[in-house]
């Protein structure tokens, strides 16, 4: 009898696709003319579509030229505005190519937040300004936080923007002069000096830092200079554009192994170099998943597509002010979770520690061990290995001590040896 529960549950699911896809075709076809016209118009050439009209309360306006010119157009279904219900990440596909270079490319058009939070957003500042839920964005942002350092304020101080987002958590002075050097919605970009910018570039970088600072950490840790981050192009109004990588990491779960082998070795030397690196920044990553992480088709790099939730600590600063136990190695705790990629960390000692093994454990537990869950899979990149080496014992075993560690400090030693092991099998496998 309880067999047949699932059977009528898989039906019921099934019909009710089948009813939605039904009512689907029923309201294309009832907004036939609408949806020809959106087929036929180019909406990322529309200002309101871009939501330009609420500027200073956006991204930035660097790529407004090229989106308004028409040199950026969505990619077939993306045309569709009735298919927006689906895409709740407010993430699209989009050509674009500049006149003198004759071809096109492929990038990607994110509006940073769901539908739901840009709303909430709009009211969060109408109700700063005027306690009221509605209002003009355009006379409200003035009066707002956002506008705080408007005038002539020198510098981006921590104790201005402290907390506002993962990115500041902890920001050092230097961090924040990194990120208004190198901030991309100026023609001014190159100098520290806050007052360099203009009062409306201002309020769209801290609305920015607050909101979802992605774009901050693509232009502050750039790809040109080698960091594993997608490359930031630009930004009108509320959509920002980035370079496009190619398919999500979990496309490429039932690679042929040597493929998942290469994956593995570079996604431990992206938590190593995020972790310790020449600028003594630790770029620390709170969430984890296949999604999150992109692979080049042509060179196969594997390039962080998501960085909204990256914690950067200043190394040189809690060396500098030496917290309590600031130079004792922190062991990040193995969490056991019935979700999919979980992490337990704390924000406060990411920020008071110099020795931190954070990113070894996010990437050993959320994309490579058998603990690794995603989509309702199990077993992590590194599933079912040739048989010689699960015989050999030797991968499960670094897997296990990098997921949760039996040795006090096990889970640096075993991500050493592991980054070694992979990229020997990797060698080995070529």
């Amino acid at each position: 009898m309880w067999r047949l529960v699932p059977l009528k549950l898989g039906r019921l699911s099934r019909a009710l696709k089948l009813a939605a896809l039904g009512s689907l075709l029923v309201l294309m076809l009832l907004h036939s003319p609408s949806l020809l016209a959106s087929w036929q118009r180019n909406e990322l050439a529309d200002r309101r579509f871009l939501q330009l009209n609420k500027c200073p309360a956006c991204f930035g306006t660097s790529w407004c030229r090229r989106f308004l010119n028409g040199q950026v157009g969505f990619e077939a279904w993306g045309r569709l505005r009735l298919l927006d219900f689906l895409n709740v990440k407010n993430v699209y596909f989009a050509q674009y190519g500049e006149p003198r270079e004759g071809g096109r490319r492929r990038v990607v058009l994110k509006r940073l937040g769901s539908q739901r939070e840009l709303a909430q957003l709009d009211q969060s500042i109408c109700k700063r300004a005027t306690g009221r839920p509605r209002c003009d964005l355009l006379q409200a942002m003035p009066r707002t936080e956002f506008a705080r350092l408007n005038g002539d304020v020198r510098l981006l101080t921590p104790e201005a923007v402290e907390g506002w987002s993962d990115l500041v958590h902890c920001p050092s002075q230097r961090l924040l002069d990194r990120l208004v050097r190198r901030y991309a919605e100026t023609k001014d970009s190159g100098s520290f000096l806050l007052r360099n910018l203009k009062d409306s570039e201002r309020m769209q970088l801290l609305l920015t830092l607050a909101f979802n600072p992605e774009p901050l950490v693509l232009q502050s840790f750039p790809s040109d200079e080698g960091w594993p981050f997608a490359k930031y192009l630009g930004a009108c109004g509320r959509m920002v554009a980035v370079n496009y990588v190619g398919e999500e990491l979990w496309s490429y779960f039932n690679a042929p192994w040597e493929k998942r082998v290469d994956l593995a070795w570079q996604l431990m030397e992206i938590a190593e170099q995020l972790t310790n690196n020449d600028f003594e920044f630790a770029l620390y990553l709170l969430d984890v998943s296949f999604d999150n992480f992109a692979v080049g088709p042509r060179d196969g790099k594997v390039i962080i597509v998501d960085a909204e939730n990256v914690l950067v600590a200043d190394k040189r600063l809690i060396r500098q002010n030496k917290p309590e136990n600031w130079d004792v190695w922190y062991e990040s705790k193995f969490d056991d979770c019935d979700k999919e990629a979980c992490l337990s960390f704390s924000k406060e000692i990411l920020c008071a520690r110099v020795t931190v093994d954070h990113n070894y454990y996010a990437v050993c537990q959320n994309l490579l061990s058998r603990r690794a869950t995603w989509r309702g899979t199990s077993g992590g990149l590194l599933h079912d290995p040739p048989s010689e080496i699960a015989k050999d014992g030797r991968l499960e075993a670094l897997l296990d001590e990098c997921t949760n560690p039996k040795k006090r400090y096990g889970r640096f030693q075993a991500a050493k040896e592991l980054r070694g092991y992979l990229a020997q099998l990797s060698h080995n496998a070529r």
